[in-house]
């Protein structure tokens, strides 16, 4: 495999960033992760809205997509009013019969990454509540729970309870443009 590619992402890849989502709700309902991602609740205009209030990221290899995330640079259905001190990860996926191991842990990084490159100290996520496995994957990762959020609205769907994560960034520059090694 060839170095991936990690670029934002724009109106040409919106039908590979629902593929993504699509692929990774299926995937967790596979594997008996229910409640969280259902296939089909986001579309494009969930992709594209994004893209025009904040960021999305997709990393690919020879044009085909691995994985992607999304990063807005404020979240107060889920965190309240902030300052502006963090950056909030959203919609991790990765294409399981493509990405090689470890490509979900390298997305995460390059999502820190750019965070620290705009000069805020700290990036947080949420992860549903119920789903104790990816919740503990990210506290092995570095983050710590430090809230809860009940009924947070989700796109497409009812609102869910949420556990708020968040993890202190060192600073440093800009992200690099492909895997690092």
């Amino acid at each position: 495999m060839n170095e991936p590619l990690l670029r934002l992402a724009g109106t040409p890849d919106l039908a590979a960033l629902v593929r993504l989502r699509d692929g990774a709700a299926r995937w967790m309902l596979a594997r008996g992760i229910t409640g969280q991602w259902q296939p089909g609740e986001l579309g494009e205009d969930h992709f594209r809205r994004i893209m025009a209030s904040g960021e999305v990221w997709i990393a690919e290899d020879r044009g085909r997509p691995l994985g992607a995330w999304e990063l807005w640079w404020a979240d107060e259905d889920a965190w309240g009013p902030q300052p502006p001190v963090a950056g909030y990860v959203h919609r991790l996926m990765v294409d399981r019969d493509s990405a090689p191991p470890g490509t979900g842990r390298w997305l995460l990084r390059a999502a820190e990454c750019r965070v620290a490159g705009a000069g805020r100290g700290l990036v947080r996520l949420d992860c549903l509540a119920q789903n104790t496995r990816l919740n503990a994957y990210y506290q092995a990762e570095g983050y710590r729970a430090v809230g809860h959020k009940a009924g947070k609205p989700q796109p497409g769907g009812a609102p869910k309870s949420f556990t708020l994560l968040e993890k202190a960034l060192a600073p440093q520059g800009a992200p690099r443009a492909r895997r690092g090694t």
